[in-house]
């Protein structure tokens, strides 16, 4: 069975241009990386036990450390990462004052076979960005969520 990931994509539209906020995925796997090293603010549900709007609400609260937005949910569909997860992305429009405050942790062992557990933010920084800018920085399966968005808000 497929895993499934639902994610919020926050976008305002400033002088003409729309710009959303994506998080910085943290821990040594993404750490250094910039382009290709972002993502929807998203996280895992069971479907039939949460509904993916929720689980975009709840993870994004956990991940940026403030509410989601209020507003209505735009669904953006549904992309397929190389990893076979299912991510569904949602839109909401809010104001360009969303800041991120902390992100929840996970823990990995690090380096790999080391034996030694470490803890680390899964999100690291966050931030608001032009569609264009948007696209290089996240990872490449998440981009067709951001294109959807142009399409359905210019």
């Amino acid at each position: 069975m497929p895993l499934h990931s639902a994610g919020l994509l926050p976008y305002t539209r400033e002088g003409g241009q729309t710009q959303v906020f994506i998080v910085h995925m943290g821990g040594p796997f993404w750490g250094h990386r910039d382009d290709g090293g972002w993502s929807l603010a998203k996280g895992m549900y069971v479907p039939g036990e949460e509904t993916p709007e929720d689980a975009a609400r709840r993870e994004f609260a956990e991940e940026v450390g403030v509410p989601a937005p209020d507003g209505v949910l735009i669904d953006l569909g549904e992309v397929r990462l190389s990893s076979g997860k299912r991510v569904r992305g949602y839109a909401i429009e809010t104001d360009g004052g969303l800041e991120f405050v902390e992100s929840n942790t996970f823990e990995v062992e690090w380096p790999r076979r080391s034996g030694r557990v470490r803890t680390y933010p899964e999100v690291d920084r966050a931030g608001w960005f032009p569609l264009d800018v948007a696209r290089r920085k996240l990872t490449a399966g998440q981009v067709p969520l951001v294109d959807t968005l142009e399409k359905l808000v210019g």
